[in-house]
């Protein structure tokens, strides 16, 4: 039985090896380098992946940069120096919301965290209802100690989930504008 265990496993092996895939950093024409699966390019070269978890992107050359709309090092506006990073322009096709549009949205967006706030509460105060400040009607089937309190301790976890779920609501209704 050993040797066929040891055939077994040598066997998975033999079929995962060719599964590994080589990957390849070679070179485009403008000079940026790139990680593909096959050496179509100028000086390729197989990487060992052995030490990677992850392949690191490309840098883009100087003058691409620029050309992006990225800011140089020296170039940040006062937001950026506040955050201690270079602040990116907004690109001119980027879509702008008119201000009608979004109180719209956030007129919405209000109801719904209102309509479950209403919810959330309803459910706490029924969680609380049935909990009696730590002392719930035994149930018949609860002949064990140990399931009733088993129930108090699931109504306990439940009421807390249910506060942190209301404070949760209630700071996100406070982050909407009027």
């Amino acid at each position: 039985m050993p040797a066929r265990a040891a055939w077994l496993v040598a066997t998975c092996f033999g079929l995962v090896a060719p599964a590994a895939a080589e990957v390849y950093r070679c070179e485009s024409e403008s000079g940026v380098p790139v990680y593909q699966g096959t050496p179509n390019g100028r000086n390729c070269r197989a990487i060992d992946l052995a030490p990677l978890t992850t392949i690191p992107a490309p840098k883009l050359p100087a003058g691409a940069a620029r050309a992006a709309g990225a800011a140089t090092p020296g170039q940040a506006t006062a937001a950026g120096q506040a955050s201690g990073a270079a602040a990116r322009p907004t690109p001119d096709g980027f879509p702008k919301v008119d201000a009608s549009t979004q109180r719209e949205r956030d007129s919405e967006r209000r109801r719904i965290l209102e309509d479950e706030l209403r919810k959330e509460e309803a459910r706490l105060a029924e969680l609380k209802g049935v909990y009696k400040n730590g002392q719930p009607d035994r149930h018949g089937d609860e002949r064990n100690y140990q399931k009733y309190l088993d129930r108090v301790k699931r109504l306990e976890d439940d009421i807390g989930r249910s506060e942190g779920n209301v404070a949760s609501l209630r700071r996100e209704l406070g982050t909407i504008r009027d």
